[in-house]
């Protein structure tokens, strides 16, 4: 039988999604994570992976799932966010821009999966199914073996729920709560995610109308995480916007490295921070390090990273910035202190090694 014979649609499918397949898995795996830092991975959209010297395996944020995959009818579901927001009604065109960097199915150690919100972008029902399904197992501050625990605000326990993730596998939090797990203490913090807040329980025709109403309990639907380990603190502000009030967590709590939910808006649109406010979050969080994510995943917000360049080159010597941003690339590795001081972000090239084996050429000045 010809090789055209045996390929069909599903086979295609198998023999390349996901596109990385378990290239990620197994770098993260095999990481021997130094003592006094912190490795870390961008899986895209805000999915982190963290891992840490005391082999502690932390997810934020990871999703399977995709945007758009048909033109439909052409038209927004009249409760989503979005269309709540600013009263859109033709089809959002976000298409997934991204790869997936990491197979769900094939992870074999996490100690804890966390959302920051219940937003379809950042919460996996086919991640929480392997979780579940795998038996995986960590252990608490006290060195006893528990199951593997679900963390996030009350909208995002109440969805894992409904996907059938058991109840007292998920642990409800809200600002001020903390966890400990391994070398990890994980603190909750306000969340700034404006988009949330016009978020409702039904996107269609019965929605909830919010107009003139005031507006439901931000901690119940989105926080944003302090993430405590032997490498720094590293802050994870979700799907935020700007806010003021940034200002407060710099305040109280010592930062090393900040992500920000940053995009170009379409007009009509704010959902996601702009080079400006990515440098306004930095400052007020008086971190050392800045990385914007989100930009990546959807085709109608992505944006240019050095549009944040230029600014903060206009900016840093007059206002004295005690930062940096660093620019990222999905499926990449940063640690924290070794990168500080890089600036941006390269896959590794290969070809170390060259030279090194004799070569098949017919003469050296080929080359």
């Amino acid at each position: 039988m010809s090789k055209i014979d045996d390929i069909t649609r599903e086979s295609w499918i198998m023999n390349t999604f996901p596109e990385w397949g378990t290239w990620l898995n197994e770098e993260i795996e095999n990481e021997e994570v130094k003592p006094g830092t912190v490795a870390m991975w961008w899986l895209g959209c805000t999915g982190v992976w963290f891992k840490t010297p005391g082999g502690c395996n932390i997810s934020v944020d990871l999703w399977c799932g995709n945007g758009k995959r048909t033109h439909g009818d052409g038209r927004m579901k009249v409760g989503h966010q979005m269309a709540n927001m600013c009263g859109a009604r033709a089809m959002q065109p976000n298409l997934r821009a991204v790869p997936f960097v990491i197979d769900p199915f094939a992870v074999k150690q996490v100690d804890a999966v966390l959302a920051t919100h219940y937003h379809q972008d950042h919460m996996s029902a086919e991640y929480a199914a392997h979780v579940i399904k795998s038996g995986l197992t960590t252990v608490d501050e006290n060195g006893k073996e528990i199951p593997v625990p679900f963390i996030g605000p009350k909208k995002s326990v109440e969805l894992w729920q409904k996907w059938g993730v058991p109840a007292d596998r998920c642990i409800t939090v809200k600002p001020g709560d903390s966890i400990k797990i391994k070398d990890v203490e994980i603190i909750a913090l306000d969340s700034f995610d404006r988009t949330c807040i016009v978020t409702t329980d039904s996107q269609g025709p019965d929605r909830e109308e919010l107009t003139g109403k005031c507006p439901t309990d931000m901690d119940d639907k989105a926080v944003n995480y302090l993430i405590k380990t032997p490498g720094g603190n590293i802050y994870h502000s979700g799907d935020s916007h700007y806010s003021i009030y940034f200002a407060k967590h710099g305040k109280d709590y010592d930062v090393d490295v900040a992500f920000g939910s940053y995009g170009e808006n379409p007009v009509g649109m704010a959902d996601k921070m702009t080079s400006c406010d990515i440098l306004r979050m930095a400052e007020a969080l008086r971190c050392k390090v800045v990385i914007p994510i989100h930009y990546d995943v959807w085709t109608n917000f992505m944006a240019d990273v050095n549009e944040i360049k230029v600014l903060y080159d206009m900016k840093k010597d007059r206002l004295e910035y005690g930062f940096h941003p660093f620019f990222w690339e999905v499926g990449g590795k940063y640690v924290y202190p070794t990168d500080q001081e890089k600036r941006a972000y390269h896959h590794r090239r290969g070809f170390e090694d060259c030279f090194e084996a004799p070569q098949n050429i017919p003469f050296r000045s080929l080359l």
